[in-house]
């Protein structure tokens, strides 16, 4: 008898020790699965030898996720080393207010800008998920968690328009694509991470966070869990969805107290 192999998982944007991407990647290694981590930069290989220590089968790559080759270069790693693509997890983004790139409001923000914004944040996680589509339909199974947030799907703030479309995109490309695979039992959801505790947080973020009805930031492996329990055997009849994790925040009608 053929022993089943391993549910094998590619997790985006994972190059931060402290980030929702690594901490998934540590989630899932964890319960048993190999991985693919990437990033844009050369720390992805300290990821992988922080995996491998713990005895996670794990594999990176250095990658532009906005362009379609390097997204291909990806899973063609997870196939080649691990033999096919179960889970994705596309976390690859550039973080809201405290990220160094170019924002503004709608009067304010340059038309290319505005790209960068959406091929940052949205335009990844579509050329990700089209690279894995056939391999997961052959298969006839896959678990898809993108990485939203709560700017733009659920609230927003002023003074970044792009950020806030492109995050508002990534549930609308999440609902569709629900749609699109559904039949081949592939299920695709999305997180909306809140104010969480990760690297990239500002001072006036972890303020931000302390005045939620928790009393504090998220942190995140408590977004992990929720990209682990949607990318786990047991989610089969949930897709399409978006899970807000931000302590209430959202929810909040009394603010300011």
């Amino acid at each position: 008898m053929t022993t089943p192999r391993q549910r094998v998982a590619i997790i985006t944007g994972a190059g931060s020790a402290a980030g929702i991407g690594f901490a998934a990647a540590r989630l899932l290694g964890a319960g048993g699965s190999p991985v693919v981590i990437t990033s844009t930069t050369d720390r992805i290989f300290e990821r992988v030898a922080e995996l491998r220590a713990a005895g996670v089968r794990a594999e990176g790559v250095v990658a532009d996720l906005t362009h379609p080759a390097d997204a291909a270069t990806v899973v063609g790693c997870a196939s080649d080393s691990f033999g096919g693509v179960d889970i994705l997890v596309n976390n690859a983004g550039m973080t809201s207010v405290s990220g160094s790139y170019a924002s503004g409001a709608v009067d304010t923000l340059s038309l290319d800008a505005w790209n960068a914004s959406l091929d940052r944040n949205l335009t990844t996680s579509f050329l990700m998920i089209r690279a894995v589509a056939d391999l997961m339909q052959v298969a006839g199974y896959g678990r898809i968690v993108n990485v939203s947030s709560v700017s733009g799907p659920v609230a927003a703030y002023a003074g970044d328009v792009g950020y806030h479309a492109a995050k508002a995109g990534v549930v609308g490309l999440t609902r569709a694509t629900a749609i699109d695979m559904a039949a081949a039992g592939i299920t695709v959801n999305a997180v909306a991470p809140g104010w969480i505790d990760t690297a990239s947080a500002s001072d006036y973020e972890r303020v931000l966070g302390a005045a939620t009805p928790v009393g504090r930031s998220g942190t995140a492996d408590e977004v992990a869990h929720a990209i682990g329990f949607l990318a786990g055997e047991g989610a089969s009849y949930i897709t399409g969805q978006l899970i807000t994790v931000d302590g209430a925040n959202s929810i909040s009608e009394a603010r300011g107290r």
